[in-house]
This record gives structure tokens, C-alpha cells and sequence, in this order.
């Protein structure tokens, strides 16, 4: 866990696949999904973001969760499988893009890029708003923001053909920034998946 990047201080080593499993057993539960995220064990805290009520989360919720990320994969886990089904995931979407604390900004990206997998029913100008906060962000050289930032790119491009244009066309212009490696490399890297032949044959 250590050597892909997740802090391994309140680990178990409890594998995601076991975890869903025991999810389903479970149910969804409010109530147990806060008590699970107090114990601040790793697998705890992904269990609760499987079984917690989207419709019963807060945002003062969202807001403690967020401040207690200390790893990519509980961020994402939180992000994909709770935060970007809640009414608030547009709003912290952009809001916390904008944070300086890396895992809240990584969670701003990651909910960008869930939401452009999960929310069929997203109308296209909910995605091109992102785009200018992505172009803005894109200089932070810090892996975990970085790489979020790329994925959210990524899939927003995929959605459809008019994004997937917007969405090269934003790429294009990080590549040739001069002022930044990472906002170049999420560009050139952004750009590569959108134009390979799997992206392109599928939108058309």
C-alpha cells in the first residue's frame, strides 16, 4: 500500500472487492456509515463512503470528510461512490479545485472526472465550466493534484463528440504552456488519449 502512495498508518489491508462485498450485505446505513468513519481506520472510512445515504449527507459532512483525507484512494473512493451523487458535487467539485491542501483539491478533480462518468442526465455546460478551472489549476506539480486533474480532462472528453472537441482544444493549449511541466504533461498526456482510435471510434 505504502509503495502506491496509500498511507498505511490506520490500514488493515482489507482488499476494495471484499469491501463492496460487505457493502451489499449491509445495505445503505447513515448511521453506521459515520460511525464507521470516527474508527479513522483506512478500510472503516472506504466501507462508510459505500453504505452512507447520499440523500442524508451535508455538506458540514462533506466538509469533515474531505479535511480527513490523507491518501489518493480513500479520496477517490469517497469522491466516486457518495460525494458526486450528492447535491452538493457540482458546487465542491469547483470549490475544491480551488483549495490548497493537496487532497481536497485532488477530491475537486475527482469529483469532476466521476461526475463526467456517473451523470448520464449532466448537460454539456456543466462539463465546459470545468474546463477554464482545469486550465487553471493545471500548473499544480504536486502527483496526486496533477494526475487528478489529467483524469477529470480525460473524461470529460469522453463523454461526447462537442466536449471531447472543447476538451482537445483545452489540452492543446496546456501542452504548449512554458510556464508549468505538469500542466504540459497533463496536455500532451490528455491529448494522446483523446486522439487514440478506442476514443475516436467509440464517440463517432
Amino acid at each position: 500500500m505504502a509503495r502506491f502512495g496509500i498511507n498505511p498508518d490506520r490500514a488493515l489491508g482489507v482488499r476494495v472487492p471484499d469491501l463492496r462485498r460487505l457493502s451489499k450485505e449491509i445495505g445503505t446505513d447513515h448511521r453506521l456509515a459515520l460511525a464507521l468513519w470516527k474508527t479513522g481506520l483506512h478500510e472503516a472510512r472506504i466501507l462508510a463512503s459505500m453504505v452512507d445515504d447520499p440523500a442524508a449527507v451535508t455538506e458540514a459532512q462533506m466538509e469533515a470528510w474531505v479535511g480527513d483525507f490523507d491518501s489518493w484512494d480513500l479520496c477517490d473512493q469517497c469522491c466516486g461512490n457518495l460525494f458526486d451523487k450528492t447535491p452538493f458535487a457540482y458546487t465542491k467539485s469547483i470549490e475544491w479545485a480551488t483549495r490548497d491542501e493537496e487532497f481536497p483539491k485532488r477530491a475537486g478533480f475527482a469529483l469532476m472526472a466521476w461526475a463526467a462518468v456517473h451523470d448520464k442526465r449532466a448537460e454539456d455546460r456543466v462539463f465546459l465550466d470545468f474546463l477554464p478551472v482545469i486550465e487553471r489549476e493545471a500548473g499544480d506539480e504536486r502527483n496526486f493534484v496533477k494526475k487528478a486533474v489529467n483524469w477529470a480532462l480525460r473524461q470529460i472528453g469522453k463523454r461526447n463528440r462537442r466536449l471531447h472537441h472543447a476538451a482537445l482544444a483545452a489540452a492543446k493549449r496546456l501542452s504548449k504552456r512554458n510556464d508549468s511541466r505538469a500542466a504540459r504533461w497533463i496536455g500532451t498526456d490528455a491529448s494522446r488519449e483523446l486522439r487514440s482510435e478506442a476514443v475516436v471510434r467509440r464517440l463517432s
